[in-house]
């Protein structure tokens, strides 16, 4: 995919790219996406100065790559563009990794953080949020199984950018990366109890369903979150949260400085 060229009309080069590349949607999702070595061929703002303001004020290590990159449209032109505008009224286009980078960083071994594994998701907005999750952990990546793609401009508005900074695939079960699975589900052991492998692979079941016959047979060990009876179950992204605390408090997860 070639650079359009700074002189190009970004109508023209948004019209260009819309169709391979990721809509980065916001100010956050931009500025996160550049953090972590996205290659982002057209940006552009309703509003550049102010854009550039929030990005002295909140993100001054991207600031000059900011400058290189927004084009200011106009209000009107930048809310054609995208789906429901954002309040800081930039969005910008990715690249998308390769599947084949996103399949080496999964398999590569040792690994030193976990995978989360989203066995047949379904909500969009849950599962952004577990990607924004697992990228503030360091976690190697997130796999979703079943037909939810973890790609899906919802998911990625929700992720706020940070599919950038881990690996994020959909596979079938056979196809999850070697490493001891640990699957929760109400009938596991309290994971209270237990130290969390670097390796291993932290799995979920559907909001609706719970695990898959295909991941429970998959399951090394069911894990348990403490919780009060009669309370049926968490959010998605809580229990993520929890879990991926528990490894960090636990394991040898790298220490934020």
């Amino acid at each position: 995919m070639t650079d359009p060229g700074p002189d190009a009309d970004p109508l023209a080069a948004w019209r260009r790219y819309a169709g391979p590349c990721v809509l980065l949607d916001g100010f956050h999702a931009l500025k996160h996406a550049l953090r972590f070595g996205a290659e982002v061929p057209v940006a552009v703002t309703g509003d550049r100065a102010g854009a550039l303001a929030l990005a002295e004020e909140l993100a001054p290590d991207v600031r000059d790559a900011l400058d290189g990159l927004l084009a200011e449209v106009g209000q009107e032109a930048y809310a054609s563009l995208v789906p429901r505008p954002h309040p800081t009224a930039v969005a910008a286009l990715a690249v998308r990794p390769s599947r084949a980078a996103g399949l080496r960083a999964l398999a590569h071994r040792p690994r030193r953080t976990p995978v989360v594994v989203l066995d047949q998701p379904r909500n969009l907005g849950n599962a952004g949020a577990v990607i924004r999750l697992a990228a503030g952990f360091g976690a190697t990546g997130v796999v979703t199984t079943g037909p939810l793609d973890p790609w899906h401009p919802t998911v990625v508005r929700g992720g706020a950018g940070l599919h950038f900074a881990t690996a994020v695939e959909r596979l079938d079960v056979g196809e999850l990366p070697a490493g001891p699975v640990f699957a929760l589900d109400p009938e596991g052991e309290d994971i209270r109890g237990l130290r969390l492998p670097d390796d291993a692979l932290l799995a979920f079941g559907s909001e609706r369903s719970g695990l898959s016959r295909e991941l429970r047979a998959r399951a090394d060990h069911l894990v348990a979150l403490p919780m009060r009876p009669q309370v049926s179950s968490y959010n998605l992204a809580t229990s993520v949260a929890m879990t991926l605390y528990h490894w960090s408090a636990t394991g040898d997860a790298p220490r934020v400085p």
